[in-house]
């Protein structure tokens, strides 16, 4: 290690004196028992996947396995360091190398990078590589299309990486409108970015052929893979013509999910697109591992050291454990739920898109808004007093009102019956009793504009 680069002088001296506080600050001195139980009775107000169920479309709230999370943990694996000797983490960089392999495979593309911390962050990597790949060969191409169901995400990760963004309509059955696809393919377009089986749970019947038109207008297809929980197994993006895509490990492979924390967001890609990857983990003579510096065209290192690894290796534990066979499994199981589950809605909650679905579909509560004032917020909040955390609502925006609902492959059929129920239920109560719900939790409904723009981030003291 080098020698520590940080001043050895007392804090006295590295502060000015009007910075360093001249009385301790006031914060609460507790017993440990108090301590304990203010954190413990604090978490029985929250849901979590491990007590509730969550029905969100779009974010895939599976069940995380707790051997994947103890197997993480290992003190072989939790104790490296990112500036060790990399012949000091062989095990690791080999753990790694197996991933990209594996989710390369997955893909049905050629070369992987596991750097990117997040989705939103594997959908950016992958349009800075797109965006290496235009200025090589087609400097001009600086549009990137994007259907107008698209996640939120995908405008943005195009504008930083410095495209400008057109959007393509959707047919009235939910999938891209062709003609208006062609009409804004020319010799401007570097990438059309779809998602499939798209936001509204339906996979696209001409995806072969949409990725057709895009490659004869000289463009590039990107895959958001936020759907792949319905397709592992079945087939492959790679297959039907995406040229990139990047993989959400949290919604497809059961890492941790929300609360801010670490992620992790791989992006897969065609073989003329692999020399602009961030630096991959390579295997060397015989069972030697290392990462491969040797890159001219590499757009560059997107995250400190090389990743998130302990995510990364809670995915490797998935997929190790279920194999070929069983992510097959997991996305048959995950459309069959979905589809018991409309079955049991589309009587009451009208599904715009038609009777089958994918892995979630999208509900609409347009009619009760407009003949009974209760919308798709108050349907959500309601459902909290039932015991069950509400689904994802007003997206995507093309369907008015909208109710996400995705029941994962997790659940079993009781819990999806006992959903359906009080979802129902709902539907059938008082509407000034909606508006006012949720009516058993400790917060009801905060105003959640101002608690994003006003946060209390600091204990108050007693007389608060």
């Amino acid at each position: 290690m080098p020698a520590c680069d940080v001043p050895s002088e007392p804090v006295e001296r590295l502060l000015p004196p009007e910075a360093l506080a001249q009385t301790a600050p006031s914060l609460p001195e507790v017993t440990e028992p108090e301590l304990v139980r203010h954190f413990v009775n604090l978490s029985t107000q929250n849901m979590s996947v491990d007590s509730h169920f969550y029905p969100l479309g779009s974010c895939t709230m599976k069940y995380n396995p707790k051997r994947n999370e103890t197997l993480s943990s290992l003190a072989g694996l939790l104790g490296l360091h990112p500036y060790q000797r990399v012949e000091t983490i062989q095990g690791m960089l080999s753990i790694l190398h197996s991933l990209q392999e594996m989710l390369a495979e997955i893909s049905g593309l050629e070369a992987v990078s596991l750097q990117p911390a997040a989705g939103a962050h594997g959908e950016m990597t992958a349009l800075f590589v797109a965006a290496a790949y235009v200025r090589d060969t087609d400097p001009a191409r600086n549009v990137v299309l994007i259907p107008d169901g698209a996640h939120g995400t995908n405008p943005a990760s195009a504008a930083m990486a410095g495209f400008k963004t057109v959007e393509v309509k959707s047919t009235p059955g939910g999938l891209v409108d062709l003609d208006d696809l062609a009409s804004k393919l020319d010799e401007r377009t570097a990438v059309f970015m779809i998602t499939n089986p798209n936001t509204l749970g339906i996979f696209e019947r001409n995806i072969a052929k949409i990725c057709q038109m895009v490659h004869d207008a000289g463009g590039l297809v990107y895959l958001d893979g936020a759907n792949m929980n319905a397709i592992l197994g079945v087939t492959r993006p790679g297959d039907f013509g995406a040229d990139m895509m990047h993989f959400n490990p949290h919604k497809t492979f059961s890492g941790p999910h929300g609360g801010g924390g670490p992620g992790a967001g791989p992006i897969a890609v065609t073989g003329k697109l692999a020399p602009y990857l961030p630096v991959p983990v390579v295997k060397k003579s015989g069972e030697e591992y290392g990462l491969d510096f040797d890159r001219p065209k590499t757009i560059g290192r997107v995250r400190s050291f090389f990743g998130n690894t302990g995510v990364l290796v809670r995915t490797y534990c998935y997929l190790r454990t279920h194999g070929p066979e069983g992510l097959r499994r997991v996305s048959e199981n995950a459309v069959l739920n979905a589809n018991y589950l409309l079955s049991r809605v589309k009587h009451f909650l009208p599904v715009p898109q038609g009777d089958r679905c994918m892995h979630e579909f999208v509900a609409t509560a347009q009619t009760l808004k407009r003949e009974r004032g209760v919308s798709a917020l108050d349907i959500g909040k309601r459902l909290l007093d039932y015991g069950f955390h509400a689904p994802t609502v007003y997206f995507p925006l093309i369907v008015h009102e909208a109710l996400m609902i995705e029941p994962t492959e997790s659940e079993c059929r009781s819990t999806l019956d006992a959903f359906a129920e009080a979802l129902f239920r709902v539907t059938e109560e008082d509407p000034d009793l909606l508006h006012h719900a949720p009516h058993t939790t400790s917060v009801s409904r905060p105003d959640e504009v101002r608690a994003a723009r006003q946060p209390i981030l600091k204990w108050a003291g007693p007389e608060r």
